[in-house]
């Protein structure tokens, strides 16, 4: 069984009621734990709770995450 752990995570809201969240979690099973960067895309109900719609897991390595935010900000 995985258990996952939200570290810390930040909202930005787009469009009417739609939002991505950027989080860092960490996955916990008997055989240890990984760390990881996720970024879910999700809208929120007429009652205020929150959905998500898709999702991608990104490795925590420093080089690879300034390489993909590299990539982000020149498109």
């Amino acid at each position: 069984m995985v258990e996952f752990e939200t570290i810390r995570k930040e909202e930005v809201p787009f469009g009417r009621n739609n939002f991505i969240e950027v989080s860092r979690k960490k996955a916990k099973t008997d055989e240890g734990e990984n760390e990881f960067i996720a970024i879910s895309r999700g809208y929120y109900l007429p009652d205020g709770s929150q959905r998500w719609k898709a999702s991608i897991a990104l490795p925590t390595d420093k080089e690879k995450i300034e390489k993909i935010a590299e990539l982000i900000t020149s498109l």
